[in-house]
């Protein structure tokens, strides 16, 4: 039972926001600083009947213990507003709700069994990251969004690919029953049309179990704007702006609502903190991308910068990696900006790289080898920040590639046929680049077996086209298993070191060293025919002699019918003090080599 309203309730001592469970009750704690009064009402008051009054504390927060509440138990915050107007408020630190306009719902994370789960993430130059999105990726129904349990029973396509991580698009809780999630009402809450909490927990405690890492998309560059309880939550405003979550001035506006959080208030960046520390800590995420960090550390996407905003990325990041020691931040900055990466600037450790995924996709879209410029291909090849192979995360393909005008890039490079031979070279070429060059690679859902068109969060991927084209997700998964070393024989694509070693305009030809220490089963060669002619008996110098052993061949039949298995392996020779090789290689193809032992 809950305390009789009659009495006085008193401020608690015990800590936490939100609605936080001892033995024998809750405590309520919410930030209200011109709030004229706050109570809680839910279904152990009869809601409106017996509401339980909070008691002021320092700082403009409102706490009390009630006894007798326990998880499930639905509640909202009543307010009475800085100008007398009567507010019903979901809790900002929601754990669990019923819906976007729902109620919360009290939630206690210790309740949920991890069955031992200590997984630790893989090292950066082991990332291989898969982009997924819950309602689209895998549904039995085409008319109902996609939720965590449909989504692990997929896990075993994901491990026969071999990625070693997935990004999971953003989960917290958002307006209607589909959206990309790029709309957070309840940052605190996860989806409940996906499952909600434990659902989640399950997802990330089964992936682990299968070796994957799993890194959670989070929005912090603008809430809502939508079903937003925050917005003007105590009834405070200025200019008729969000209050006390917001900037209440131009520094408000973003292209997706007037609602980015004020970064400079120390409870909302109390608020981004306890959110971020609290995926790591409470579901066991392996690390954590932050949406659109231009609209973060500038008010206008790359101009007047927001000081307030680099301290916000810099100092959260610092403290979560102190108190976690192997999870990964990422950032999707896009322009090329070393300091999102550096330690004195927002902390990150790798950032979406628009160098390489804007030249690769253009080259690989043109109509004509004219059109393709290698040197523009070398640039995105050897790209790098900070001096540091990791700090950027490569792909031709994303939630943002594929969407807003843009088609996944079979469908770029042949609107009429999109899995006819022109699209399938092409675009595994594009694939074959991110998953050999430096960077952390990324493949978007249903790459690896062709999927077209463009996504959309309401059409869920063609899970039949694995069958139809099993030979080009072959293709993806040798690719993952060499960048990832399984065989031991190509060390050199977790390393550090690249080198351009030829570079030919006319001809459409690039090699590429990629090398950790060097020498046998590390030094590794790409080589990659950018045109629709083969061309044989190409010199290429290589930094040692000896057998150059051919790994990948994505001309090879076992990939397609209609492919003409051009290459072989390679004795290198040397000629004017050089070790060189010579090879043969198809039209729209890579070869990858590694120095034999």
């Amino acid at each position: 039972m809950s305390q009789d309203p009659g009495e006085t309730s008193a401020a608690s001592t015990r800590p936490g926001m939100g609605a936080t469970t001892y033995d024998g009750g809750t405590t309520f704690r919410v930030w209200a600083p011109f709030a004229q009064d706050v109570s809680v009402v839910g279904d152990f008051t009869g809601w409106d009947e017996r509401p339980v009054p909070l008691q002021r504390e320092d700082g403009g927060r409102w706490s009390v213990d009630v006894p007798g509440v326990t998880s499930g138990a639905e509640y909202k915050f009543r307010l009475t507003g800085a100008g007398g107007q009567q507010l019903s408020k979901i809790d900002p630190y929601a754990r669990r709700v019923t819906s976007s306009v729902g109620n919360g719902v009290v939630y206690d994370h210790a309740e949920f069994d991890w069955q031992g789960d200590d997984f630790a993430a893989p090292p950066m130059d082991d990332l291989v990251i898969y982009e997924l999105h819950i309602g689209s990726f895998f549904t039995e129904d085409p008319n109902r969004p996609g939720t965590f349990a449909l989504a692990f029973s997929k896990f075993d396509h994901l491990v026969a690919l071999g990625v070693s991580a997935v990004h999971v698009m953003p989960i917290m809780e958002f307006a209607g029953d589909r959206s990309w999630g790029y709309n957070p009402a309840h940052i605190f809450a996860v989806e409940s049309v996906y499952g909600g909490p434990d659902a989640l927990k399950t997802f990330v405690r089964e992936a682990h179990r299968r070796g994957i890492a799993v890194i959670l998309d989070v929005v912090y560059n603008h809430l809502g704007p939508s079903d937003l309880d925050l917005w003007q939550f105590d009834g405070w405003s200025e200019n008729g702006k969000g209050g006390i979550y917001f900037f209440n001035d131009d520094r408000s506006s973003t292209p997706w609502g007037d609602t980015r959080p004020d970064y400079g208030r120390a409870e909302v960046r109390q608020f981004i903190f306890d959110n971020a520390q609290s995926w790591l800590r409470d579901f066991h995420v392996d690390g954590l991308r932050w949406d659109m960090t231009p609209y973060i550390r500038s008010v206008d996407g790359g101009g007047r910068d927001l000081p307030e905003g680099w301290s916000l990325m810099h100092d959260v990041n610092s403290a979560l990696q102190q108190q976690f020691s192997d999870v990964v931040f990422i950032a999707e900055d896009m322009q090329r900006k070393p300091e999102i990466t550096r330690g004195d600037g927002a902390g990150f450790h790798t950032q979406w790289d628009g160098a390489f995924v804007h030249p690769v996709r253009a080259a690989m879209k043109a109509l004509d080898d004219g059109s393709r410029s290698m040197g523009s291909l070398a640039e995105a090849v050897t790209t790098r920040y900070n001096d540091d192979a990791f700090q950027r995360v490569v792909y031709t393909e994303s939630h943002d590639e594929v969407a807003n005008g843009k088609a996944r890039l079979p469908e770029e490079i042949d609107g009429n046929d999109p899995r006819a031979w022109h699209a399938r070279k092409r675009s595994t070429l594009g694939a074959a680049l991110a998953l050999t060059s430096p960077g952390v690679p990324m493949l978007f859902q249903g790459q690896e077996f062709l999927e077209d068109e463009w996504f959309r969060d309401d059409v869920p991927l063609e899970w039949s086209l694995k069958e139809t084209y099993h030979g080009i997700e072959r293709l993806y998964a040798d690719l993952i298993r060499l960048r990832r070393n399984a065989s031991g024989a190509s060390a050199g694509l977790r390393g550090q070191q690249t080198a351009v070693t030829l570079l030919d305009d006319q001809a459409k030809l690039m090699a590429y060293v990629r090398r950790a220490q060097g020498g046998p089963g590390d030094d590794v060669l790409v080589v990659v025919n950018a045109s629709a002619q083969e061309r044989r008996d190409v010199v290429v110098p290589v930094p040692a002699g000896g057998r150059w052993r051919l790994l990948v061949n994505s001309d090879a039949k076992i990939y397609s019918d209609d492919y003409g298995d051009l290459g072989s392996d390679a004795d290198a020779f040397e000629e004017n003090g050089q070790a060189r090789v010579r090879v043969s290689i198809a039209p729209y193809s890579v070869l990858v080599y590694g120095l034999a032992g």
